[in-house]
């Protein structure tokens, strides 16, 4: 599986795009708290094994537990979130109070900012787990696979290409639809409308896709021999799910202005 390395390359790449997209809203605390919740997170429970097995030559029973508890993407926000976000939080303060590191904004990471940025990197972490671990027979990746059709090649099913096809130029005729030119509306307004959208569709598509896979007797290729159910599911738990946490733990846009004007009224 993935070391620290790219763990820690992946997201603080990440967030440093972020940084610079979002004027300093994802401040430097973001970008250190993200990427150790990638790495460390997650991955405490295999230090916890280590520590247990090698360290305190104590047996791996209580390292085998909480690698099974810890090292998961969703029990770790669970059952670590409340405490660890308290810490990253106080951290955070404790930092910008002793000028360790510098907020932008001048405003230390609250609970709620902390417990987001907790959740987008134990997700983010098995983003890159789930794809290069275990041989490439991890049971995210089989699942993924197994939601294709790779039993020869695959029946052409005129219901998949009246159906995809609908849902595809619904998709991109209903974006070029709202972003029109058209007057009174603002960019946000209509970038939140083509949210709705894309969510809407993909939701039929994959509810296509399930009803082909799962319900039918016998099973029948949804597209083609395409896994287009679990490629999206998994886009949208690990790439796109812990970017828009990312994006929800933004600073206020009053504080970074609050900021700035402070800095410009500083004496040369």
């Amino acid at each position: 599986m993935p070391g620290p390395g790219p763990h820690i390359i992946y997201t603080l790449t990440t967030g440093i795009g972020l940084l610079r997209l979002t004027h300093g809203r994802f401040s430097p605390h973001h970008c250190v708290v993200y990427p150790l919740n990638a790495f460390l997170g997650p991955d405490l429970g295999s230090f916890a094994q280590w520590i247990t097995e090698f360290v305190l030559n104590l047996g791996g029973g209580f390292g085998d537990l909480a690698m099974r508890i810890v090292h998961d993407p969703f029990l770790y926000v669970l059952v670590l979130g409340l405490p660890l976000s308290f810490s990253y939080s106080w951290l955070s303060n404790w930092a910008l109070r002793r000028r360790f590191l510098d907020s932008g904004s001048g405003v230390p990471l609250n609970r709620r900012q902390c417990l987001l940025l907790l959740a987008a990197g134990s997700l983010s972490h098995f983003f890159l787990d789930h794809l290069f671990e275990e041989n490439g027979h991890s049971s995210m990746y089989t699942w993924i696979l197994s939601t294709g059709w790779w039993d020869g090649r695959a029946p052409i099913n005129p219901d998949a290409v009246i159906v995809v096809g609908l849902l595809c130029t619904s998709l991109l005729g209903g974006f070029i639809y709202i972003n029109r030119v058209k007057q009174g509306e603002s960019v946000i307004t209509k970038s939140n409308r083509s949210l709705m959208l894309i969510l809407s569709i993909a939701c039929l598509y994959c509810l296509w896709c399930a009803s082909q896979i799962y319900w039918q007797d016998p099973p029948q290729p949804a597209i083609g021999e395409e896994a287009d159910l679990g490629v999206l599911y998994f886009l949208f738990v690990y790439f796109f799910l812990p970017h828009s946490l990312c994006i929800l733990s933004l600073n206020s846009r009053d504080e970074s202005l609050a900021e700035i004007s402070n800095k410009q009224l500083l004496p040369l």
